[in-house]
C-alpha cells in the first residue's frame, strides 16, 4: 500500500485506510441499497449525532462546505428577514461575503482575529429588535479559536433570533445538543470531523425551519428546501449528481466515529492531541497565537520563529519530506502557521510530528 503523508491541516485531513477503501465500489444513484441503505441512514445518523430531541431533519449537498452555508443563507433569509454576521475570521468574513453577492440584508459585527466575539456588543445590537437571525462560526480555523457557543445560542434564545451555526470544524469532533440550543441550522462538511473526503456538506435544522425556505432559494443547485424535498419523498435521492464514492466513505466513517465511542470519545483524542502537541512545540520554544484558554481541540496557530533565515516554505517542505504536512498562518497582523490535529491523528503522531519538527529547526 502507497504510503501517505499524515495532514495536519483543518480538512482535507487524514482518513483511515478503512475510509478511503469504501470508495472503490461504484453505485447506482438509483438503487435502494444506496439511497436507502446509505443516503438515508446518513441522515438518521446525524441527526441522532446532533440531538436525541424531535424535530429536527437533515439535508446533504454536493460541493464544499462553503456550498453547504451559501445554500443555508441563500434559502434561509426571507426578503423581510435580516442577518447579523458575528466576524472575527476568515470564516465569519466569507459568509458576509455571500450576503454581500446574494444581496441578502444583513450586519457585520466584527472582532479582531485573536478576540472571542464580545457578548455585550452582540446583545446590544440584537436589542436593536432589527434581526430576524444571527450566523456565527463555531471553531474559527483562522486561528484556532473556539467560539462560544452557549452564550450566544442564549442571546438568541432571548432576543428570539434564529440561530445559524457554521460548525463546519467542530461537528464530530466537539459535543452539543442543536436542540438544547435551540440552533435553527448546523452547518458542516464530509471531510472535517467525521473524518470522511471532500465532496458534499451538510445541514441538520428544525423541520420547521426547512420548510419555511420553501421557494424562497436565490439558487437553483443550493436550494436547501428542495434539496431537503427530493430526498424526503424520493428516498435519499439526490436531486442532480450524487458524489457516490464520498458518500459511501462518509458512511463507512459513521460507523468508525460509532466504533470509537462517539463524539465524546473523538472530543477527548482530539484534545489529548492539541495538549501534547502545544505542550511539545513549547518545548521547542513555539509560541501558541492565543492564550490556552482560547484554544480548540481541532486547530492551534503558532508565530513564526523571528530568525532572519527562517522561511515558512523551506519548514512545509522539510516537514514533508519526513511525512507530515502543516498549513500557512491565516492571521492577517501576525506571521504564523498552524497545525490541526484532527482526523486520523493519534498523540503518537504527535510525538513523531514534534521529534521531526526538533529535526528540522535548521534556522537554529
Amino acid at each position: 500500500m502507497m504510503t501517505h503523508y499524515l495532514l495536519l491541516t483543518p480538512g482535507p485531513l487524514t482518513t483511515s485506510d478503512t475510509v478511503k477503501q469504501a470508495m472503490l465500489k461504484d453505485w447506482c444513484t438509483w438503487d435502494d441499497d444506496y439511497n436507502l441503505d446509505i443516503v438515508q441512514t446518513i441522515r438518521r445518523t446525524l441527526i441522532k449525532l446532533a440531538t436525541p430531541s424531535a424535530g429536527y431533519t437533515s439535508v446533504l449537498m454536493q460541493g464544499s462546505g462553503t456550498a453547504s452555508v451559501e445554500s443555508v443563507l441563500g434559502s434561509a433569509l426571507l426578503p423581510e428577514d435580516k442577518l447579523l454576521v458575528i466576524n472575527n475570521g476568515a470564516y465569519g468574513k466569507r459568509m458576509a461575503e455571500i450576503c454581500q453577492v446574494l444581496g441578502l440584508a444583513h450586519e457585520v459585527l466584527s472582532f479582531k482575529e485573536t478576540q472571542l466575539p464580545d457578548l455585550e456588543q452582540i446583545a446590544a445590537k440584537l436589542a436593536t429588535g432589527g434581526f430576524s437571525h444571527l450566523a456565527m462560526v463555531h471553531c474559527e480555523t483562522t486561528t484556532g479559536m473556539l467560539n462560544p457557543l452557549a452564550p450566544v445560542a442564549q442571546l438568541c434564545s432571548e432576543y428570539e433570533v434564529r440561530f445559524i451555526l457554521d460548525a463546519m470544524s467542530s461537528f464530530g469532533g466537539i459535543t452539543m445538543d442543536v436542540a438544547k440550543l435551540n440552533i435553527e441550522f448546523l452547518i458542516s462538511s464530509a471531510n472535517k470531523c467525521i473524518q470522511g473526503v471532500p465532496g458534499f456538506g451538510f445541514v441538520i435544522g428544525k423541520q420547521t425551519a426547512i420548510e419555511r425556505c420553501k421557494g424562497n432559494a436565490k439558487s437553483l443547485s443550493l436550494d436547501l428546501y428542495d434539496q431537503w424535498h427530493t430526498m424526503e419523498v424520493s428516498n435519499g435521492k439526490w436531486r442532480f449528481t450524487s458524489p457516490t464514492h464520498v458518500v459511501r466513505a462518509f458512511a463507512q466513517a459513521l460507523t468508525e466515529l460509532t466504533d470509537e465511542g462517539g463524539i465524546a470519545a473523538r472530543q477527548a483524542r482530539y484534545t489529548q492531541n492539541q495538549q501534547l502537541l502545544c505542550q511539545g512545540m513549547q518545548e521547542l520554544g513555539f509560541k501558541p497565537l492565543l492564550p490556552v484558554d482560547m484554544h480548540s481541540p481541532i486547530i492551534t496557530s503558532f508565530y513564526s520563529p523571528t530568525a532572519p533565515d527562517y522561511h515558512f516554505n523551506r519548514f512545509y517542505d522539510a516537514l514533508k519530506a519526513r511525512g507530515f504536512v502543516i498549513y500557512p498562518g491565516k492571521v492577517s497582523d501576525a506571521d504564523c502557521f498552524r497545525i490541526g490535529n484532527i482526523g486520523a491523528v493519534y498523540p503518537e503522531d504527535i510525538a513523531r510530528l514534534i521529534s521531526a519538527i526538533a529535526e528540522v529547526k535548521y534556522w537554529e
